[in-house]
């Protein structure tokens, strides 16, 4: 029996069109332990500024995204989505397909002249294939080193989400060792230091006050803003190249020295030591939190 009948005979959900949804990461897999712990909040911007390193996806950031004036719900929904990919359930292939739709209209000309469609496979696959290297770069320090197994273990994991996000076979590289080849082949040839991505990592650029939380929370953050503000963006400058693989560091043209190496080694220690003393409520984010409870109660 083939993997999509086998698929279709334990009731998996099926399209309108008949088609079997692909499936999201397995409960307890490897991306189950680290996409939804709050250490995935360092992790991410790293990943978010490759993937505008890219001309293509830069250009189209520059000209739709409301990344500069609306960051703060730019970045809940961004995270909304990613947690949905891998703990969504019947939810995550849903969530791939509303993806597509709010990118289906973003087109133009990039930085280097050429056209581009977001949904080209060559510009979609490297926004998908960006999350890989950073879970394993950065959970080195944040996390453990993974074992080879859990490595290709991961990469099969991120290529269940790619099926998720609507990516073809054929436009992922299908092995471990295809993906390094591919990784090296973008670096060399597509990714270089966009404006955008120089954007995500400045220091000395607006950024608008949070507005949520109740009238307390909103009055101190209008008086401490200013300082808030500039604490806010070197944290993320240093997280975001930090945590970016080296190779990709220097096909962006990021400068990283052994000052920063130690102060960030000291760091990720410190956040390694503390996150898994906290509480399941405060170490999960809440998608994945809810997910997680639901995997424990249908296993009792």
């Amino acid at each position: 029996m083939s993997g999509t009948e086998q698929r279709a005979a334990s009731g998996a959900p099926r399209t309108p069109g008949g088609r079997t949804d692909p499936e999201p990461p397995p409960p307890g897999g490897v991306l189950w332990t680290i996409a939804g712990d709050v250490r995935a909040l360092l992790m991410l911007p790293a990943a978010f500024t490759m993937q505008v390193a890219h001309p293509a996806i830069a250009a189209g950031v520059d000209q739709y995204s409301v990344f500069r004036t609306d960051p703060w719900g730019r970045g809940e929904r961004s995270l909304r989505s990613v947690q949905l990919w891998v703990y969504g359930g019947e939810e995550a292939a849903e969530e791939g397909r509303r993806v597509r739709r709010l990118h289906k209209d973003i087109q133009g000309t990039d930085t280097r002249g050429r056209r581009y469609h977001s949904l080209d496979p060559a510009c979609y696959a490297w926004v998908h294939a960006t999350g890989f290297p950073v879970y394993l770069y950065a959970g080195r320090y944040l996390l453990r080193r993974f074992t080879p197994a859990q490595e290709r273990q991961l990469y099969r994991e991120w290529l269940q989400v790619g099926r998720i996000l609507g990516l073809r076979d054929r436009d992922m590289p299908q092995s471990i060792e295809e993906y390094w080849e591919y990784w090296g082949r973008m670096l060399a040839e597509e990714i270089e230091p966009t404006a955008v991505a120089r954007e995500l990592i400045a220091t000395d650029v607006r950024l608008p006050r949070p507005e949520g939380g109740g009238p307390v929370v909103r009055l101190l953050l209008r008086l401490t803003w200013p300082a808030l503000r500039v604490a806010f963006l070197r944290l993320r400058a240093f997280v975001t190249v930090g945590y970016m693989p080296p190779e990709a560091r220097a096909a962006i043209g990021l400068e990283w020295s052994p000052a920063q190496e130690r102060r960030l080694r000291r760091f990720s220690t410190a956040v390694r030591i503390l996150v898994p003393l906290l509480p399941e409520r405060l170490r999960y984010l809440p998608i994945a939190r809810a997910a997680r409870a639901r995997w424990r109660g249908a296993a009792r």
